[in-house]
Protein backbone atom coordinates (compact mmCIF):
# COMPACT_ATOMS: atom_id res chain seq x y z
CA UNK A 1 0.00 0.00 0.00
CA UNK A 2 0.91 3.54 -0.73
CA UNK A 3 1.62 5.61 2.51
CA UNK A 4 -0.43 7.85 3.40
CA UNK A 5 0.94 11.76 2.55
CA UNK A 6 1.34 12.94 5.96
CA UNK A 7 3.42 9.41 6.99
CA UNK A 8 5.41 9.93 4.02
CA UNK A 9 6.37 13.62 5.33
CA UNK A 10 7.27 12.05 8.69
CA UNK A 11 9.16 9.43 7.52
CA UNK A 12 10.95 10.81 4.74
CA UNK A 13 12.01 14.08 6.49
CA UNK A 14 15.47 13.90 8.13
CA UNK A 15 14.89 17.21 9.58
CA UNK A 16 12.24 16.70 11.84
CA UNK A 17 9.61 19.27 12.34
CA UNK A 18 9.77 20.16 15.62
CA UNK A 19 6.67 21.80 17.52
CA UNK A 20 8.41 25.17 17.87
CA UNK A 21 8.70 25.81 14.06
CA UNK A 22 6.62 28.00 12.11
CA UNK A 23 3.95 25.97 10.38
CA UNK A 24 4.67 27.93 7.19
CA UNK A 25 7.53 25.87 7.47
CA UNK A 26 5.52 22.07 7.38
CA UNK A 27 3.13 23.84 4.72
CA UNK A 28 5.95 24.74 2.32
CA UNK A 29 7.34 21.35 2.45
CA UNK A 30 3.90 19.58 2.39
CA UNK A 31 3.49 21.40 -0.68
CA UNK A 32 6.76 21.30 -2.45
CA UNK A 33 5.88 17.60 -1.94
CA UNK A 34 2.90 17.29 -3.57
CA UNK A 35 3.65 19.33 -6.54
CA UNK A 36 6.77 16.95 -7.07
CA UNK A 37 4.99 14.12 -6.82
CA UNK A 38 2.25 16.01 -9.57
CA UNK A 39 5.48 16.25 -11.83
CA UNK A 40 6.45 13.26 -12.11
CA UNK A 41 2.82 11.88 -12.68
CA UNK A 42 2.13 15.08 -15.40
CA UNK A 43 5.11 14.43 -17.29
CA UNK A 44 3.32 11.38 -19.14
CA UNK A 45 0.51 13.41 -20.17
CA UNK A 46 1.39 16.93 -20.26
CA UNK A 47 4.38 19.36 -20.61
CA UNK A 48 2.83 22.15 -19.65
CA UNK A 49 1.03 20.63 -16.97
CA UNK A 50 4.56 19.47 -15.85
CA UNK A 51 6.14 22.17 -15.64
CA UNK A 52 3.72 24.63 -13.51
CA UNK A 53 3.89 22.39 -10.68
CA UNK A 54 7.62 22.37 -11.36
CA UNK A 55 7.34 25.67 -10.58
CA UNK A 56 5.27 25.46 -7.55
CA UNK A 57 7.28 22.88 -6.19
CA UNK A 58 10.53 24.64 -7.00
CA UNK A 59 8.87 27.80 -5.17
CA UNK A 60 7.66 25.58 -2.07
CA UNK A 61 11.69 24.40 -1.88
CA UNK A 62 13.02 28.04 -2.07
CA UNK A 63 10.83 29.12 0.36
CA UNK A 64 11.37 26.13 2.57
CA UNK A 65 15.64 27.20 2.63
CA UNK A 66 14.62 30.67 3.59
CA UNK A 67 12.00 29.73 6.20
CA UNK A 68 14.13 27.24 7.41
CA UNK A 69 17.37 28.82 6.78
CA UNK A 70 18.89 25.93 5.29
CA UNK A 71 21.92 25.20 3.21
CA UNK A 72 21.95 24.39 -0.58
CA UNK A 73 22.41 21.00 -1.04
CA UNK A 74 23.16 18.61 -3.87
CA UNK A 75 24.72 15.19 -4.47
CA UNK A 76 28.16 15.24 -6.38
CA UNK A 77 26.88 14.98 -9.72
CA UNK A 78 25.16 17.84 -9.89
CA UNK A 79 28.04 20.09 -10.23
CA UNK A 80 29.25 18.48 -13.59
CA UNK A 81 25.67 19.42 -14.34
CA UNK A 82 25.95 23.20 -13.03
CA UNK A 83 29.26 23.36 -15.48
CA UNK A 84 27.24 22.09 -17.75
CA UNK A 85 24.81 24.84 -17.63
CA UNK A 86 27.79 27.46 -17.48
CA UNK A 87 29.80 26.65 -20.52
CA UNK A 88 26.35 26.34 -22.63
CA UNK A 89 26.10 29.90 -21.97
CA UNK A 90 29.34 30.44 -22.91
CA UNK A 91 28.12 28.93 -26.16
CA UNK A 92 25.05 30.76 -26.80
CA UNK A 93 26.95 34.20 -26.32
CA UNK A 94 29.08 32.77 -29.13
CA UNK A 95 26.65 31.91 -30.92
CA UNK A 96 25.50 32.66 -34.57
CA UNK A 97 22.34 34.29 -33.17
CA UNK A 98 22.50 34.97 -29.40
CA UNK A 99 19.75 35.85 -28.52
CA UNK A 100 17.82 32.52 -30.12
CA UNK A 101 21.00 30.80 -28.22
CA UNK A 102 19.81 32.17 -24.70
CA UNK A 103 16.48 32.36 -25.14
CA UNK A 104 16.28 28.08 -25.66
CA UNK A 105 18.90 27.83 -22.95
CA UNK A 106 16.43 28.45 -20.37
CA UNK A 107 15.69 24.75 -20.16
CA UNK A 108 18.77 24.64 -18.01
CA UNK A 109 16.67 25.89 -15.36
CA UNK A 110 15.33 22.09 -15.07
CA UNK A 111 18.54 20.92 -13.45
CA UNK A 112 17.08 22.36 -10.58
CA UNK A 113 14.98 19.33 -10.21
CA UNK A 114 18.24 17.92 -8.64
CA UNK A 115 18.65 19.72 -5.52
CA UNK A 116 14.63 19.63 -5.37
CA UNK A 117 14.25 16.22 -5.46
CA UNK A 118 17.23 15.63 -3.21
CA UNK A 119 15.73 17.95 -0.60
CA UNK A 120 11.89 16.75 -1.03
CA UNK A 121 12.13 13.11 -1.58
CA UNK A 122 13.54 11.72 1.15
CA UNK A 123 13.32 8.45 3.13
CA UNK A 124 10.14 6.19 1.67
CA UNK A 125 9.01 9.15 -0.46
CA UNK A 126 10.89 7.90 -3.17
CA UNK A 127 8.98 4.69 -3.17
CA UNK A 128 5.67 6.64 -3.42
CA UNK A 129 7.28 8.87 -5.82
CA UNK A 130 7.86 6.11 -8.24
CA UNK A 131 4.43 4.23 -7.48
CA UNK A 132 3.20 7.57 -8.91
CA UNK A 133 5.57 7.46 -12.14
CA UNK A 134 4.34 3.65 -12.15
CA UNK A 135 0.47 4.22 -12.04
CA UNK A 136 0.93 6.94 -14.43
CA UNK A 137 3.36 5.09 -17.03
CA UNK A 138 0.51 2.37 -16.85
CA UNK A 139 -2.09 4.76 -17.90
CA UNK A 140 -0.40 6.60 -20.69
CA UNK A 141 0.65 2.70 -22.24
CA UNK A 142 -2.98 1.49 -21.88
CA UNK A 143 -4.01 4.94 -23.83
CA UNK A 144 -1.08 4.54 -26.49
CA UNK A 145 -2.16 0.62 -26.76
CA UNK A 146 -6.18 1.81 -26.95
CA UNK A 147 -3.97 4.31 -29.96
CA UNK A 148 -2.84 1.05 -31.44
CA UNK A 149 -5.95 -1.31 -31.78
CA UNK A 150 -8.80 0.80 -32.17
CA UNK A 151 -7.83 4.65 -33.43
CA UNK A 152 -5.09 2.76 -36.13
CA UNK A 153 -2.31 4.50 -35.09
CA UNK A 154 0.07 1.49 -36.72
CA UNK A 155 2.29 2.68 -39.41
CA UNK A 156 5.68 4.98 -39.61
CA UNK A 157 3.18 7.72 -40.32
CA UNK A 158 0.87 7.44 -36.98
CA UNK A 159 2.24 5.85 -34.29
CA UNK A 160 1.40 5.88 -30.72
CA UNK A 161 2.31 8.87 -28.62
CA UNK A 162 0.25 8.99 -26.02
CA UNK A 163 -1.68 12.47 -24.89
CA UNK A 164 2.56 13.64 -25.57
CA UNK A 165 3.41 15.78 -29.15
CA UNK A 166 5.49 12.65 -30.12
CA UNK A 167 6.30 9.39 -30.43
CA UNK A 168 9.63 9.71 -29.08
CA UNK A 169 8.93 11.57 -26.29
CA UNK A 170 6.35 8.68 -25.46
CA UNK A 171 8.47 5.91 -26.05
CA UNK A 172 11.36 7.46 -24.21
CA UNK A 173 9.54 7.98 -21.09
CA UNK A 174 8.63 4.43 -21.43
CA UNK A 175 11.34 3.33 -21.85
CA UNK A 176 13.06 4.82 -18.70
CA UNK A 177 9.60 3.64 -16.38
CA UNK A 178 10.27 0.02 -17.63
CA UNK A 179 13.77 0.30 -16.13
CA UNK A 180 12.27 1.55 -12.68
CA UNK A 181 9.53 -1.02 -12.54
CA UNK A 182 11.88 -4.09 -13.44
CA UNK A 183 14.79 -2.73 -10.86
CA UNK A 184 11.23 -2.41 -7.98
CA UNK A 185 10.71 -6.03 -9.06
CA UNK A 186 14.25 -7.36 -8.83
CA UNK A 187 15.78 -5.01 -5.93
CA UNK A 188 12.92 -3.58 -3.99
CA UNK A 189 12.25 -4.96 -0.91
CA UNK A 190 8.42 -4.80 -0.89
CA UNK A 191 5.58 -3.64 -3.05
CA UNK A 192 6.62 -5.22 -5.92
CA UNK A 193 3.26 -6.59 -7.44
CA UNK A 194 2.28 -3.24 -9.30
CA UNK A 195 5.20 -2.95 -11.07
CA UNK A 196 5.35 -6.37 -12.08
CA UNK A 197 1.69 -5.75 -13.44
CA UNK A 198 2.73 -2.84 -15.52
CA UNK A 199 5.62 -4.36 -17.08
CA UNK A 200 3.89 -5.92 -20.00
CA UNK A 201 2.16 -3.20 -20.71
CA UNK A 202 4.63 -0.77 -21.07
CA UNK A 203 7.27 -3.13 -23.03
CA UNK A 204 3.87 -4.10 -25.27
CA UNK A 205 3.71 -0.13 -25.70
CA UNK A 206 7.19 0.66 -26.27
CA UNK A 207 6.80 -1.68 -29.45
CA UNK A 208 4.23 -0.57 -30.65
CA UNK A 209 5.53 2.69 -31.26
CA UNK A 210 8.01 1.19 -33.51
CA UNK A 211 11.08 3.51 -32.37
CA UNK A 212 13.94 1.66 -32.50
CA UNK A 213 16.09 3.60 -29.79
CA UNK A 214 13.87 2.80 -26.95
CA UNK A 215 13.64 -0.51 -28.18
CA UNK A 216 17.76 -0.70 -27.85
CA UNK A 217 17.36 1.22 -24.46
CA UNK A 218 14.93 -0.71 -23.19
CA UNK A 219 16.66 -3.86 -23.57
CA UNK A 220 20.62 -2.43 -22.52
CA UNK A 221 18.74 -1.46 -19.05
CA UNK A 222 16.84 -4.83 -18.95
CA UNK A 223 19.87 -6.55 -19.38
CA UNK A 224 22.02 -4.82 -17.25
CA UNK A 225 19.63 -5.42 -14.41
CA UNK A 226 19.27 -8.72 -15.00
CA UNK A 227 23.67 -9.28 -14.60
CA UNK A 228 23.14 -6.91 -11.82
CA UNK A 229 20.85 -9.52 -10.08
CA UNK A 230 22.01 -12.85 -11.39
CA UNK A 231 23.91 -13.00 -14.65
CA UNK A 232 22.42 -16.29 -15.49
CA UNK A 233 18.76 -14.17 -15.50
CA UNK A 234 20.18 -13.08 -18.84
CA UNK A 235 19.26 -16.50 -20.60
CA UNK A 236 15.76 -15.08 -20.31
CA UNK A 237 16.51 -12.56 -22.99
CA UNK A 238 16.38 -14.93 -26.13
CA UNK A 239 12.97 -15.97 -24.75
CA UNK A 240 11.83 -12.84 -24.25
CA UNK A 241 13.20 -12.05 -28.38
CA UNK A 242 11.75 -15.37 -29.13
CA UNK A 243 8.20 -14.98 -28.37
CA UNK A 244 8.57 -11.19 -29.41
CA UNK A 245 9.46 -12.93 -33.27
CA UNK A 246 6.27 -15.32 -32.84
CA UNK A 247 3.58 -12.99 -31.94
CA UNK A 248 4.91 -9.22 -33.42
CA UNK A 249 2.49 -8.04 -36.44
CA UNK A 250 4.61 -7.96 -40.06
CA UNK A 251 5.43 -3.87 -39.81
CA UNK A 252 7.21 -4.49 -36.45
CA UNK A 253 9.22 -7.35 -37.29
CA UNK A 254 10.29 -4.79 -40.59
CA UNK A 255 11.26 -2.28 -38.47
CA UNK A 256 13.16 -4.44 -36.35
CA UNK A 257 15.04 -5.72 -39.72
CA UNK A 258 15.80 -2.16 -40.52
CA UNK A 259 17.77 -2.01 -37.66
CA UNK A 260 20.69 -3.68 -40.12
CA UNK A 261 19.58 -2.39 -43.48
CA UNK A 262 22.28 0.24 -44.22
CA UNK A 263 20.13 0.76 -47.34
CA UNK A 264 17.40 1.66 -44.48
CA UNK A 265 16.82 5.44 -45.33
CA UNK A 266 16.72 7.05 -41.45
CA UNK A 267 19.73 4.85 -41.24
CA UNK A 268 21.87 6.63 -44.00
CA UNK A 269 19.98 9.67 -42.56
CA UNK A 270 21.79 9.44 -39.22
CA UNK A 271 25.10 8.16 -41.07
CA UNK A 272 25.49 11.49 -42.91
CA UNK A 273 24.68 13.67 -39.51
CA UNK A 274 27.36 11.65 -38.31
CA UNK A 275 29.89 13.38 -41.07
CA UNK A 276 27.87 16.83 -40.84
CA UNK A 277 27.96 17.04 -37.25
CA UNK A 278 32.01 16.30 -37.38
CA UNK A 279 32.59 18.70 -40.25
CA UNK A 280 30.70 21.30 -37.62
CA UNK A 281 32.99 20.29 -35.07
CA UNK A 282 35.70 20.90 -37.12
CA UNK A 283 34.93 24.06 -38.08
CA UNK A 284 33.50 25.28 -34.83
CA UNK A 285 35.56 23.27 -32.10
CA UNK A 286 35.39 25.22 -28.66
CA UNK A 287 32.00 26.85 -28.49
CA UNK A 288 30.33 25.12 -31.09
CA UNK A 289 27.17 26.58 -33.10
CA UNK A 290 25.52 27.52 -30.92
CA UNK A 291 22.16 26.07 -28.79
CA UNK A 292 19.39 25.37 -31.19
CA UNK A 293 21.52 26.45 -34.18
CA UNK A 294 22.31 23.04 -35.52
CA UNK A 295 19.07 23.81 -37.83
CA UNK A 296 19.77 27.29 -38.71
CA UNK A 297 23.60 25.68 -39.88
CA UNK A 298 22.11 22.73 -40.99
CA UNK A 299 22.15 23.60 -44.96
CA UNK A 300 25.43 24.47 -45.23
CA UNK A 301 26.81 21.12 -44.05
CA UNK A 302 24.40 18.97 -45.35
CA UNK A 303 25.84 15.95 -46.61
CA UNK A 304 25.14 14.38 -50.39
CA UNK A 305 24.19 11.51 -48.75
CA UNK A 306 21.48 13.11 -46.76
CA UNK A 307 17.39 12.17 -47.06
CA UNK A 308 15.94 14.58 -45.20
CA UNK A 309 16.38 18.16 -46.01
CA UNK A 310 16.37 19.88 -42.69
CA UNK A 311 17.32 18.10 -39.40
CA UNK A 312 16.44 20.10 -36.01
CA UNK A 313 19.16 18.18 -34.49
CA UNK A 314 21.83 15.27 -35.03
CA UNK A 315 19.93 12.39 -33.28
CA UNK A 316 23.14 11.44 -31.39
CA UNK A 317 23.12 13.03 -27.64
CA UNK A 318 27.35 13.18 -27.66
CA UNK A 319 27.43 14.51 -31.21
CA UNK A 320 24.77 17.09 -31.12
CA UNK A 321 26.44 18.48 -27.75
CA UNK A 322 30.22 18.66 -29.46
CA UNK A 323 28.37 20.24 -32.74
CA UNK A 324 25.86 22.73 -30.67
CA UNK A 325 28.34 23.50 -27.67
CA UNK A 326 32.10 22.58 -28.21
CA UNK A 327 34.66 19.88 -27.55
CA UNK A 328 34.45 21.32 -24.20
CA UNK A 329 30.66 21.13 -23.09
CA UNK A 330 31.18 17.15 -24.17
CA UNK A 331 33.73 16.37 -21.93
CA UNK A 332 31.76 18.16 -18.80
CA UNK A 333 29.05 16.13 -20.28
CA UNK A 334 31.23 13.10 -20.20
CA UNK A 335 32.02 14.06 -17.18
CA UNK A 336 28.66 14.32 -15.38
CA UNK A 337 27.87 11.04 -17.10
CA UNK A 338 31.04 9.73 -14.94
CA UNK A 339 30.45 10.97 -12.19
CA UNK A 340 27.08 10.21 -12.06
CA UNK A 341 27.42 6.74 -13.02
CA UNK A 342 30.13 5.98 -10.18
CA UNK A 343 27.83 7.47 -7.50
CA UNK A 344 25.39 5.26 -8.33
CA UNK A 345 26.91 2.14 -8.64
CA UNK A 346 28.59 3.25 -4.92
CA UNK A 347 24.79 3.35 -3.91
CA UNK A 348 23.80 0.05 -5.41
CA UNK A 349 27.03 -1.43 -3.20
CA UNK A 350 26.69 0.53 0.07
CA UNK A 351 23.31 2.28 0.24
CA UNK A 352 20.21 1.14 1.65
CA UNK A 353 18.23 1.60 -1.12
CA UNK A 354 19.39 -0.57 -3.85
CA UNK A 355 16.15 -0.22 -5.92
CA UNK A 356 16.62 2.97 -6.50
CA UNK A 357 20.26 3.32 -7.07
CA UNK A 358 19.21 0.03 -9.37
CA UNK A 359 16.75 2.04 -11.13
CA UNK A 360 18.86 4.78 -11.66
CA UNK A 361 21.78 3.19 -13.44
CA UNK A 362 18.64 1.60 -15.37
CA UNK A 363 18.19 4.92 -16.77
CA UNK A 364 21.71 6.36 -17.56
CA UNK A 365 22.10 2.83 -19.64
CA UNK A 366 18.93 3.43 -21.59
CA UNK A 367 20.02 6.90 -21.72
CA UNK A 368 23.49 6.26 -22.69
CA UNK A 369 21.91 3.58 -25.43
CA UNK A 370 18.95 5.57 -27.33
CA UNK A 371 20.93 8.91 -26.84
CA UNK A 372 23.39 7.46 -30.05
CA UNK A 373 20.31 7.55 -32.32
CA UNK A 374 17.99 10.06 -30.56
CA UNK A 375 18.96 13.45 -29.03
CA UNK A 376 16.61 12.69 -25.93
CA UNK A 377 19.06 14.40 -23.39
CA UNK A 378 17.87 17.70 -25.65
CA UNK A 379 14.22 16.50 -24.54
CA UNK A 380 12.22 18.18 -22.04
CA UNK A 381 10.02 15.68 -20.47
CA UNK A 382 12.49 13.13 -21.18
CA UNK A 383 15.18 15.60 -19.14
CA UNK A 384 13.09 16.03 -16.20
CA UNK A 385 11.86 11.98 -15.51
CA UNK A 386 15.50 10.80 -16.08
CA UNK A 387 16.51 13.55 -13.30
CA UNK A 388 14.08 12.58 -10.83
CA UNK A 389 15.16 8.80 -11.34
CA UNK A 390 18.67 9.30 -11.22
CA UNK A 391 18.52 11.55 -7.80
CA UNK A 392 16.11 9.56 -5.92
CA UNK A 393 18.19 7.41 -4.20
CA UNK A 394 20.73 10.24 -3.51
CA UNK A 395 18.05 11.92 -1.28
CA UNK A 396 17.38 8.48 0.36
CA UNK A 397 20.13 7.68 1.57
CA UNK A 398 20.69 11.53 2.57
CA UNK A 399 17.81 10.78 4.35
CA UNK A 400 18.88 7.70 5.80
CA UNK A 401 22.42 9.95 7.70
CA UNK A 402 19.74 11.98 9.62
CA UNK A 403 17.96 11.87 12.71
CA UNK A 404 14.84 9.91 11.04
CA UNK A 405 15.59 6.83 9.15
CA UNK A 406 12.92 5.11 6.73
CA UNK A 407 13.70 1.93 4.43
CA UNK A 408 12.61 1.25 0.79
Amino acid sequence: MVPAMDQVLAAGNSRAVVESEPFSGHRLELGGLIALFGVAGALQFSIAAAQILLTLALVCWIGLILVRHERFEAPQFFWPLAAYAAITLVSSAFSIDPRVSVIDSKQLVLFLIVPLVYRLATGSRGLTLTTVVLSAAAAAALFGIFQYAILHYDDLGRRPQGTLGHYMTYSGLLMLVIGVALARVLFGRGERTWAALVIPALAVAVALTLSRNAWVGALLAAALLLAMKDFRLLALLPVVAAAFFLVAPSIMMARFHSIFDMKDPTNRDRLAMVREGAHMIRDHPLTGVGPNMVIRVYPEYRDPDAIEKLNPHLHNVPLQIAAERGLPALAIWLWFIVTLTGDLARSFREGQHRFLAAAGLAAVVAMLAAGLFEYNFGDSEFLMLFLIIVTLPFAADHSANGSLKSEV
